[in-house]
């Protein structure tokens, strides 16, 4: 089973930053995680952003594209999402997605951490 973490989230204001962290553990075995979701009070989980598998380039959900960063440290296994200028409908709660395989879809989630882009 692949646990997974998520930290760093917390109040933001307008225009401020945040980091969150999601870092796996257990039986990963060739896996890693791969993208972040996040669901609004009332709205459905989106796509925020994404780790491609075949070459590692990176895609963003057009309402955070330029201001949201996603990285990963494959040796640590733990990935993160930057969040600059934040707005307040940045304010969700976030998840972690993890891909066991490159044929897989997103196996394994995180609880979730709340982040906030308060005016």
């Amino acid at each position: 089973q692949v646990q997974l973490v998520e930290s760093g989230g917390g109040l933001g204001q307008a225009g401020g930053s945040l980091r969150l962290s999601c870092a796996a553990s257990g039986r990963t075995l060739s896996g890693y995680p791969m993208a972040w979701f996040r669901q609004a009070p009332g709205k459905e989980r989106d796509l925020v952003a994404g780790i491609n598998w075949n070459d590692g380039s990176t895609y963003y959900a057009i309402s955070v594209k330029g201001r949201f960063t996603i990285y990963r440290d494959n040796a640590k296994q733990t990935e993160y999402l930057q969040m600059n200028s934040q707005k307040p409908e940045d304010t969700a709660v976030y998840y972690c997605a993890f891909k066991r395989r490159r044929y897989s879809g997103y196996d394994d989630w995180g609880q979730g951490t709340q982040g906030h882009g308060s005016s």
